[in-house]
């Protein structure tokens, strides 16, 4: 058997230890050890698939000084992301088949990693074009108003669910209300986009969506909305590893959509751990200068495609989660949802891997790589892979980088297209 990489020794999550072929960016055969172009002892290493972040703000464009698709990307890269989902509340936002196609451009040119692109949820969007064109998801779709994304009248948005569920569409949600005079300090903030009205929006999705129609809910803040969902959940690590309590009342890094929650609400997440499908980042990054405006006209949205894996690993270590659903939650249900190839440990898997030392270490804004410069995470506790893994080829070590691999990820409509 011809081989371009092997990793031998993995520990597998059924505990059975094995080689794993790879050739062409595919796992040809898992077991016994044969020939290769290159060899990576993975003894002393967890090894995870890849996982798929399927909501990030790559920005880029005429935000390219908050990130852009090549810095974005190393710092997914750096965190054992492989592949990531971009929401097309860009600027401009992404709402004809044109400015998707630019917008993929812009990635091929200067993303390390895989991506896919979403299409923007608007009166007049183009959702027929687009999908067609290639957007991986419809969303995030406001239900209520948040950076750079316009909340959407309920009789309108009744009229785009029913035009995406025709088109066999996914429509991802970012589901809030908001309410009271503009926030001075984080628990205003949290008290106008309250937790109860986060699942009174969820269940107000739900009744104007069609019945079958596939929905997935994007950063879901409080057990309550994570319980009255239907269809797929996601939660981000900062609301499950921060509260508001956390900081200073009027710190602006702190400030995100929806808000951080109070200590016993971000508690009651973890509590849902078995019913969230999906952890992803919502990786929103701004510039120190626009954090440090007075709250009331600091932007909302942080950074964290970096440090979403590391904290998850830190927690399994532990003790707080199990291994199998770190996986299942960062690589093989978002792939799933998104039906792409899953990486992972079985012939025909996509061979993206990231390899986890048992060093736990504390977070250092300094040392990580999105173009920001600053994290909410600073000091705590995480494992950062030492070598990654993209398309069977090696694209970090120890904070050197290999070849870019910029593979684009279409959607389903795309895929199906008879001139596909």
């Amino acid at each position: 058997m011809n081989a371009d990489l092997v990793l031998r020794n993995v520990t597998l999550p059924t505990g059975r230890r094995a080689d794993i072929v790879v050739a062409d960016g595919i796992v040809r055969h898992v077991g016994a050890p044969v020939r290769a172009g290159e060899t990576i002892d993975c003894t002393g290493y967890t090894c995870l698939p890849g996982a798929v972040d399927m909501h990030v703000h790559m920005r880029g464009g005429v935000q390219a000084e908050k990130e852009d698709w090549r810095t974005g990307t190393m710092s997914a890269v750096a965190g054992g992301v492989t592949v990531v989902v971009d929401q097309p509340n860009t600027v401009p936002p992404i709402t004809t088949p044109e400015l998707l196609r630019a917008r993929i451009r812009e990635a091929g040119e200067g993303a390390v990693c895989g991506f896919a692109v979403n299409a923007g949820v608007t009166v007049d969007a183009d959702l027929a074009g687009m999908r067609d064109a290639g957007a991986m998801a419809f969303g995030e779709t406001f239900a209520a108003p948040s950076s750079y994304g316009e909340g959407l009248d309920p009789e309108v948005l009744r009229e785009l669910f029913y035009r995406i569920h025709a088109l066999g569409g996914l429509a991802t949600v970012h589901a809030e209300e908001v309410s009271g005079p503009v926030p001075a300090t984080l628990a205003d903030h949290d008290r106008a986009r309250s937790g109860a009205g986060e699942a009174r929006a969820v269940q107000a999705v739900l009744a104007l969506a069609p019945a079958e129609m596939r929905l997935h809910f994007c950063h879901l803040s409080t057990a309550a909305s994570v319980r009255a969902a239907r269809g797929t959940v996601e939660a981000t690590p900062h609301h499950l590893f921060l509260s508001h309590e956390m900081f200073d009342p009027d710190d602006t890094r702190a400030r995100v959509n929806p808000p951080l929650r109070d200590e016993e609400t971000r508690r009651g997440l973890w509590s849902c751990w078995d019913r969230i499908d999906v952890i992803a980042s919502d990786h929103a990054p701004h510039t120190v200068p626009e954090k440090a405006l007075p709250f009331d006209a600091a932007p909302s949205g942080i950074p964290g495609v970096e440090t979403m894996v590391p904290l998850l690993m830190a927690a399994h270590r532990r003790g707080q989660i199990t291994l199998s659903s770190v996986i299942e939650k960062t690589a093989w249900r978002p792939a799933a949802i998104l039906g792409i190839l899953r990486a992972g440990f079985e012939p025909g898997d996509r061979a993206d891997f990231a390899l986890y030392p048992d060093e736990v270490t504390r977070i250092d804004p300094s040392s990580l790589h999105a173009k920001c410069g600053w994290s909410p995470f600073e000091g705590f506790d995480a494992v950062f892979p030492e070598v990654v893994i993209v398309h069977g080829e090696r694209a970090y070590t120890c904070g050197e980088y290999g070849e870019a691999c910029p593979a684009w990820y279409p959607g389903q409509g795309f895929l199906s297209q008879d001139n596909k």
